[in-house]
Formats: C-alpha cells, structure tokens, sequence
C-alpha cells in the first residue's frame, strides 16, 4: 500500500520541481538590456560606459545566447542550475561564465567576481 503513495509522491514532487525550473527558463527567454552596472574590480569608465550603451543579451528557448557583456557572444549556450539562482553561459569558444542570478518576468541580474549587472527585458 505505500509503495503506490510513494511512487505518486514522488511523481508530483519531481513535477513541481521541473515546472519550477521552466517558470526560470521561460522568463529568461527573450532579449535584454544592460541598465546598470556595479564594479566589484577596478574597471575604467571607458569599459563601464561601453558596457552600458552596447551590453544586452538575448536568450533563446532552444538553450542558445547571443550579445555583448565585455565582448561579443555569438554563438554560445545557457543553462540554469541551483533552481534558477545559477546562470552558467559559455562562450562560443568554449569559455564558461558562472553568474549567482535573479531572473523575474522584466529584471536579470548576474553577479560575477568582477561585476555585477543588472538586465531589463526589451
């Protein structure tokens, strides 16, 4: 009699968590604009002024980024860890970047050691 409970429990537990990590993903699908950014290193404000005025990143449902930080992403990929508080990109060239990250419906927010930036949906 418990094993059907079980199976049940687990079956709705392991349903909750994935819908939990696709509301994540789905509010991350789309284009962004870098509105703000928080040097945590020393950073020129020639680099801080660059980063303001061409940073954006746009995400795509297929797992696939594109933009500019610091430099161009053209081809790389996303994924999602610790429930959505972990945003890992790798570049095209293979180079990963982990992010602790904040995602709602229209604000991203990354942290880095060097940085951190906060997003706005376009």
């Amino acid at each position: 009699m418990k094993k059907p409970f079980l199976y049940t429990f687990s079956l709705a537990l392991l349903s909750l968590m994935f819908l939990s990590f696709n509301k994540n993903r789905d509010n991350l699908v789309g284009s962004w604009k870098i509105t703000k950014v928080e040097p945590k290193t020393a950073v020129s404000q020639t680099a801080k002024n660059d980063i303001l005025s061409h940073g954006s990143l746009t995400f795509t449902d297929d797992g696939f980024v594109r933009g500019r930080i610091l430099q161009d992403i053209n081809n790389g990929t996303f994924a999602l860890t610790k429930k959505g508080k972990s945003l890992v990109i790798k570049e095209d060239t293979g180079t990963p970047y982990n992010c602790q990250s904040i995602i709602t419906e229209d604000e991203l927010v990354l942290g880095t050691k060097q940085m951190t930036v906060t997003l706005t949906k376009i």
